[in-house]
């Protein structure tokens, strides 16, 4: 009876929430209740015709009369009937909706509430997420709460650890940041990404590698090609969005750097060996330099309402994707508001002692100036973050710019990285300053 009980009071509670706008719910309840009341209809004529052509029958009446409770007023009678009608509507719809979205549900959710969050999340804006390693996946971890329209773009110029020997072995491109963003978009991120990120040791020939990149490694051999595979590991994992690469050919990261206490320059090539060198990076560059852009990511920017760059290793992650020349020029060719997400700490090898401004400066010596919108960084310096890394400051120079965005933006566990609710909130919050809810 507790039980009966409960289950009642939790479809009260739950009655006005299935009316709320935009689950699109009522539409089809009323077109159910039209239906319903067709078929009631239905057999009132038939009850009506045989009540008229058998009237002299004493038995069939007596049971007519108590049947639609004649007995009692027209109004009683109709709200009798009507309530009861309602109650096994709302009723059905609710065990239906339970039934059909059982294997989605997650334990102790709400059947309306996982619907509206859905519904909310399938009208968000169209984001395309630019960048590689822990940082962008950071980003999409917080942006896949917002909207379901996600696309992850990713370097494949990784040429260390286990994408690099994959790489190397099979001739596939590197599957490293792929892995870690598809484990941040996938619906139960908590076991894949544990999963995911399990790497092997102590086995020979699998020591090093992680499982993820294998799965993704197996997956391009049976579909036959690395852009199918990607995709069919997004079906399976059960990803809020999409992950490409940012090209499909096989392209090498290279760098002139400034060694200490030498005026000359040294070429550097692979990803993995920059940050090796002790030296400044002055320039780098694709080789091949003229590798054309996938072209599902040149759709996505395009129909894009929000670009966001980073946050990521400014010369390995994130100038690798912009230095496709296709993909670039596409960025610069979209309406989307484009924001540019500077790193919270220096990252030793590449922007030691490096400012917020000094990002900027580095990241638009090499695409061109004006791309980005919005510069956000982060203005929260409280917290340790490390020996070998310095606090990146919003320096005078970086405040004068005008397209500064400055917010607290530190994971106060590791404050050395960005706090995924606190960055995807800032982000969503500038995008629609900027433009205003969508429709």
């Amino acid at each position: 009876m507790n039980y009966i009980f409960e289950r009642l009071r939790e479809m009260l509670r739950d009655f006005p929430r299935w009316l709320r706008p935009g689950l699109g719910v009522k539409r089809w309840l009323f077109l159910m209740m039209g239906g319903i009341t067709l078929l009631g209809l239905g057999f009132a004529v038939i009850l009506i015709d045989i009540y008229r052509t058998d009237s002299s029958d004493p038995v069939l009446l007596t049971f007519l009369s108590y049947a639609s409770l004649r007995f009692l007023p027209r109004i009683l009678r109709a709200a009798i009937f009507g309530g009861l009608g309602l109650a096994a509507i709302f009723y059905g719809m609710y065990k239906l909706n339970r039934s059909l979205l059982r294997p989605f549900l997650r334990p102790g959710s709400n059947v309306v509430e996982t619907l509206a969050d859905y519904q909310r999340r399938k009208r968000g804006p169209h984001i395309v997420a630019i960048g590689g390693g822990h940082g962008l996946s950071t980003l999409l971890r917080g942006l896949k709460a917002h909207t379901r329209n996600l696309t992850a773009v990713v370097t494949v110029a990784d040429d260390g650890g286990s994408s690099g020997k994959l790489r190397e072995t099979f001739g596939i491109l590197p599957p490293g940041d792929i892995r870690n963003c598809l484990a941040a978009l996938s619906n139960d991120e908590a076991m894949l990404t544990q999963l995911f990120q399990y790497r092997f040791s102590g086995a020979s020939g699998l020591e090093g590698h992680s499982f993820g990149n294998l799965f993704i490694t197996a997956l391009a051999d049976i579909t036959g090609s690395f852009e199918s595979a990607v995709v069919e590991s997004g079906r399976v994992l059960s990803v809020n969005g999409r992950v490409l690469p940012s090209t499909l050919h096989d392209v090498k990261l290279v760098a002139s750097m400034e060694l200490p206490n030498s005026l000359n320059e040294v070429r550097v090539v692979g990803e993995s060996k920059i940050p090796e060198m002790l030296g400044r990076v002055r320039r780098v560059w694709l080789e091949p330099d003229d590798a054309p852009a996938f072209p599902p990511v040149i759709k996505a920017l395009l129909n894009a309402d929000l670009i966001v760059v980073g946050p990521g290793s400014l010369y390995t992650s994130i100038l690798p994707n912009l230095l496709v020349h296709d993909l670039l020029a596409s960025m610069k060719a979209s309406r989307a508001v484009r924001i540019y997400v500077c790193n919270i700490a220096t990252q030793s090898g590449e922007t030691d002692a490096f400012t917020c401004f000094d990002h900027v400066r580095a990241l638009e010596g090499h695409v061109g100036d004006d791309i980005f919108d919005v510069i956000l960084c982060n203005d929260n310096y409280s917290g340790d973050v490390g020996s070998s890394s310095v606090w990146v400051r919003a320096d005078e120079r970086t405040l004068a710019d005008d397209r500064t965005y400055t917010a607290d933006l530190v994971d106060d566990a590791h404050p050395w990285r960005h706090d995924t609710g606190k960055l995807a909130q800032v982000v969503m919050d500038i995008f629609y300053e900027r433009t205003g809810p969508l429709n």
